[in-house]
């Protein structure tokens, strides 16, 4: 049984060979180890600094050649996300320059300045005059604007890892999704749905029609699926109460989650946050699988079988902490359980969000061998 069809006589509640494997998305270092040379992919400070460089086809390489390349050495990964093999600028992008202030800090020729986070290995915007000065406006989102189309080269790198590996592994787009929009940022985003919700419900629609006039796009030759992906929950709550969800963003998540299958795509979600009072809606609006399972904000794969049933696929159960901060034994501990709830839920199995950076090439590898020791049923 292969990996493609092993993920989809999962997700229609079937009995496979063995519990599937899926990374969200895995950081420049654990991939760097497995191939045994540096890469653009998810290197966040690299990738950005040489695409402001102009230097968007060294990056696509790497894009292309590196991503194929782990996932032929990482063999018992079954699903395979648009992260690693990331959409690219287009081919005629007109970059922009960035200069190093000093060792922790650049600044971009439109007066943004960046700071470098050692710790998750990015450049973190922390001054962008022309979003601080920016008004937001319903007629900026209005019927009457005009919706331009896709630049189709953005998906030079994933085209080519899916011509690659698309025969073999279940592949996974970037969805096209636009149903919770936060305008200014979080802080002042939620203070909008408050206080001009006309504004953000004119956001929503023209997400919706966004996402109509352009899906045809992200259904990429051979790809399985579409990975939709918004955050919608802090680890206490969802952000906004299930009864404002349902009435301002449930009618686009529907309609959009109905179009993606309507081209014959399997309707993947990933949300960080605790997101119990939304997942009915989730399972209302279409999903097949729900990623990310935040372990910290409470999503057992225990405790939502037992809640929702088989009523939508689950995929996580490795807490990403663990995989940071624990053991190697903590860390095989870990993928048992993981294990043995996703068998009893036919769920599937997965770090909790990423293979994030900084996480231990040996707890990486005893992630692996446990996982490979085990989840056979």
């Amino acid at each position: 049984m292969n990996s493609i069809e092993r993920v989809k006589r999962t997700l229609a509640g079937e009995d496979v060979d063995r519990v599937p494997l899926g990374f969200y998305v895995v950081d420049c270092d654990t991939i760097e180890k497995v191939i045994g040379r540096q890469t653009y992919v998810r290197n966040k400070i690299k990738s950005a600094i040489a695409l402001a460089d102009g230097r968007r086809d060294e990056v696509a390489e790497s894009y292309k050649k590196d991503t194929v390349d782990f996932f032929r050495k990482v063999e018992l990964c079954d699903i395979i996300t648009a992260k690693e093999a990331a959409v690219l600028p287009p081919k005629d992008y007109t970059p922009v320059p960035m200069k190093k202030i000093n060792d922790d800090y650049y600044e971009d020729a439109n007066g943004r300045v960046f700071q470098v986070s050692h710790l998750s290995n990015e450049l973190v915007c922390v001054k962008d005059p022309i979003e601080d000065s920016r008004e937001y406006k319903i007629e900026d989102y209005s019927q009457d604007k005009p919706i331009e189309p896709v630049d189709e080269s953005i998906f030079e790198a994933f085209d080519y890892m899916v011509s690659q590996l698309g025969d073999s592994r279940f592949i996974l787009g970037p969805g096209c999704f636009g149903i919770m929009p936060m305008p200014g940022g979080m802080e002042k985003g939620l203070l909008l749905y408050a206080m001009n919700p006309e504004l953000i419900q004119a956001m929503i629609d023209f997400g919706t029609r966004w996402q109509r006039e352009n899906i045809k796009y992200f259904v990429r030759p051979g790809q399985h699926g579409m990975l939709c992906e918004k955050d919608l929950g802090t680890t206490r709550a969802s952000l906004i109460s299930p009864a404002m969800f349902r009435q301002m963003c449930f009618p686009a998540m529907k309609e959009q989650v109905g179009r993606i299958k309507g081209f014959g795509q399997y309707a993947f979600l990933h949300s960080c946050g605790n997101t119990w009072d939304l997942i009915d809606m989730f399972i209302e609006a279409g999903f097949d699988c729900y990623q990310s399972l935040q372990t910290d904000a409470g999503l057992d794969i225990d405790k939502l079988y037992e809640r929702f049933d088989n009523k939508l696929t689950f995929w996580g159960g490795i807490a990403v902490e663990i995989l940071i901060t624990g053991t190697m034994d903590d860390v095989r501990r870990n993928v048992r359980e993981a294990v043995e709830k996703a068998k009893r839920a036919k769920a599937i199995v997965g770090p909790s969000h990423s293979i994030a950076y900084g996480t231990p090439y040996d707890n990486f590898m005893a992630m692996l061998d446990e996982f490979e020791k085990t989840s056979a049923y």
